[in-house]
């Protein structure tokens, strides 16, 4: 009995397997069919066209060209402007400088013109004296001591209205007063033409660098904040009141 069940177990095997094959290969073929389908349901070169062309409309609204009416200053033209003082700087259109430029002038334009003057009188009181001191000294002699008169000049005299003027003429200490005073103003107005002269090349060199750093980016977070600030009091001082300055960048 168990001889003849094994014999039919092994005559039904080969037909079971062979009923299952097709069962087996046509499920491969569906899912090998639904994959292409779904693969090329969208065709690849359609997908990068679509992507290329949505960058490229974002790339042009966000690219931003300058109008060309903006103003650009050239640096080589703000030096020629330059030459006349003020002028630079009108042409980078930075007119908030220009009390600064002509004030800065008006300064140096007065110490020169101040200096100069005091330097004129006291070299003429300087020269004036010393030739009165002479011709005086000399009309003495030949008058063999008797009391002469002598018209002193008024270039030194006016700077000693009171003074003995027969003494002061021969006076060691006035006249070394008009020498050092005619120096000293000599030298201020000197130094003032040397820093006139100074402050209208930094005035060219300004406008140079207006033009230079015109479009120049500064961060907007550049600030200055200025508060009051009180500090608490310790043992050895009581509170302070104070004002905090601080640049953020």
């Amino acid at each position: 009995m168990i001889q003849a069940a094994t014999k039919i177990c092994i005559l039904l095997f080969p037909i079971c397997c062979w009923l299952g094959l097709p069962v087996k290969g046509n499920a491969q073929e569906v899912n090998d069919r639904q994959v292409t389908d779904t693969l090329t349901s969208e065709p690849p070169d359609s997908l990068i066209l679509t992507v290329l062309a949505t960058a490229d409309s974002i790339a042009m609204q966000t690219i931003t060209f300058p109008p060309d009416n903006v103003f650009k200053p050239n640096s080589t033209k703000a030096v020629l402007w330059s030459l006349v003082p003020g002028m630079g700087q009108v042409y980078n259109r930075k007119y908030w400088k220009l009390p600064f430029v002509y004030g800065g002038f008006m300064g140096f334009m007065y110490a020169v013109t101040w200096n100069g003057k005091n330097y004129q009188d006291y070299w003429g009181a300087y020269q004036s004296i010393m030739t009165d001191s002479e011709a005086y000294n000399n009309l003495i002699k030949e008058s063999n001591g008797e009391n002469v008169e002598y018209e002193f000049n008024k270039a030194w005299t006016d700077f000693l209205p009171n003074a003995d003027h027969k003494s002061a003429v021969n006076n060691v200490n006035y006249q070394n007063l008009f020498k050092n005073r005619k120096d000293y103003f000599r030298r201020n107005r000197d130094l003032s033409i040397i820093l006139t002269v100074a402050f209208y090349f930094v005035c060219m060199v300004d406008a140079y660098v207006d033009a230079e750093l015109f479009d120049f980016d500064i961060s907007p977070d550049l600030s200055m904040r200025v508060e009051p600030v009180l500090s608490p009091g310790t043992r050895f001082d009581a509170r302070n009141v104070g004002v905090s300055c601080s640049i953020m960048f």
